[in-house]
C-alpha cells in the first residue's frame, strides 16, 4: 500500500489523501451503523455510535481475511455535525482503538438524515486485501 501525497502539500490531519494498491482481493464494505449484531443500537451518542459503526466495518472486513490496516478508502456520513464537532477528540481516541495510525482515504459527508434511526454516523470502506 503506498499513501500518495504530493510534494509540497501539507500533511492531512486523520486521512491520507490517496492509496495506491497493487494486487489482492478488493472487499466492498456497505455502510455500517452504530447497531450491534441484532440491529438494535445501545447508543442515541455519536461517540458510542461511532465506536460500534468501526467495529462492524472491521467484522465485516474480518470475514474476508482482512485486518484494520487494509482499509483503503472510508466514507462517513453524519447527521450532526455539531456532535461530530463537539466528539472529535473523543472519535479519534475511537479510531486508535480500533485503527492504530493507520488513516485511509477518507470523506466525510454531512447529510440530512440516515435510514437507520436513531442512527447519528454510517461508515463505508473499501479495503484490499493481501494487495502491496
Amino acid at each position: 500500500m503506498q499513501i500518495l501525497h504530493p510534494a509540497g502539500w501539507d500533511k492531512p490531519i486523520g486521512y491520507s489523501n490517496g492509496i495506491a494498491v497493487e494486487g489482492g482481493k478488493l472487499v466492498f464494505i456497505a455502510g455500517q451503523v452504530g447497531w450491534n449484531e441484532k440491529q438494535v443500537f445501545e447508543s442515541e451518542h455519536i461517540a458510542p455510535q461511532f465506536d460500534q459503526a468501526l467495529a462492524n466495518v472491521l467484522a465485516v472486513l474480518a470475514e474476508a481475511g482482512g485486518k484494520p490496516g487494509d482499509i483503503c478508502r472510508m466514507t462517513a456520513y453524519c447527521c450532526d455535525k455539531p456532535a461530530y464537532m463537539a466528539a472529535r477528540a473523543e472519535l479519534g481516541a475511537i479510531w486508535r482503538k480500533h485503527m492504530g495510525k493507520h488513516f485511509p482515504a477518507m470523506s466525510m459527508i454531512f447529510v440530512v438524515d440516515l435510514l437507520d434511526s436513531p442512527g447519528k454516523i454510517e461508515l463505508e470502506a473499501t479495503a484490499v486485501v493481501g494487495g502491496r
